[in-house]
């Protein structure tokens, strides 16, 4: 059977990744433009222009965001999150880029370093994974008859506001953070409680500038069931995040510029 690509086998997407490893490691150049903590249950939206470097921290322990990026100045160029997951895999870690929609197609982030293990857990889930998306206040009264109005859908539209942008803006996210996986028997998804410590984080390079946009998830570490007869609460599980931005010497972005959008003749 054809692999429609290979995320272990580049290919034609190969990019130095010798010039972001030394990002990654060589700290001491930076300068930190820009810190928040988002508290429990709420989102928040944050400008990187390219060139910088971002990370989402969970800064108290394990707490899952749900993830959104667009163009800052063209937000209908915005994360495409199923062509990321052909491209890149079904879960995100270091050296995964993210993709952005169409007519585009190019790499609008790259992850350069991510504190979370790789490995698999013994169920099979991986942390910031493209296999969910976000909760939203339709799938609570199309499954539970309730009027929830905090979830990670609200959190973002109310972040991007701001910013001229609406719910019909705010896309499929990825989870950070969170552990989930396929079951191959049932053909659904699943997820798992994060086991994410105080501290652990990931890390992006902008490669074009971008908004970004976070929910503070109400699942909090994801041990506790939102939806159905067995819903509990997960409000004591519901901890802080922390954005960070930072700034590079210039030294460190010599041999590197941003990405052009693909170019093709003609759709019509």
């Amino acid at each position: 059977m054809d692999l429609y690509h290979d995320p272990k086998n580049r290919g034609p997407l190969a990019y130095d990744t010798k010039l972001y490893g030394r990002i990654a490691q060589e700290t001491d150049g930076r300068r930190l433009l820009h810190r928040h903590l988002i508290p429990v249950r709420s989102g928040y939206a944050w400008e990187v222009r390219k060139g910088q470097v971002f990370r989402v921290i969970d800064i108290e322990g394990p707490q899952v965001g749900d993830f959104n990026v667009w163009n800052l100045n063209n937000p209908r160029e915005r994360f495409w999150s199923t062509r990321t997951r052909q491209l890149e895999g079904a879960h995100l870690t270091t050296g995964s880029r993210f993709w952005s929609s169409l007519p585009y197609l190019r790499p609008m982030l790259t992850i350069i370093n991510d504190t979370l293990p790789a490995a698999p857990s013994p169920a099979g889930g991986r942390y910031h994974g493209l296999l969910g998306s976000r909760c939203d206040p339709y799938l609570y009264q199309l499954i539970d008859k309730r009027d929830v109005n905090v979830t990670c859908h609200n959190n973002l539209t109310r972040a991007v506001a701001p910013y001229h942008l609406t719910e019909l803006d705010v896309h499929d996210c990825i989870n950070l953070f969170q552990v989930s996986g396929f079951d191959r028997e049932r053909e659904v998804t699943f997820t798992e409680a994060s086991k994410a410590k105080a501290g652990d984080f990931i890390e992006f390079f902008a490669e074009i500038d971008v908004l970004c946009a976070i929910s503070n998830c109400l699942c909090g570490d994801s041990s506790v069931i939102l939806r159905g007869p067995n819903r509990g609460d997960p409000s004591p599980t519901c901890k802080q995040l922390c954005i960070e931005v930072y700034e590079l010497a210039e030294s460190f972005l010599q041999g590197w510029k941003s990405p052009e959008p693909v170019r093709i003749g003609s759709v019509y």
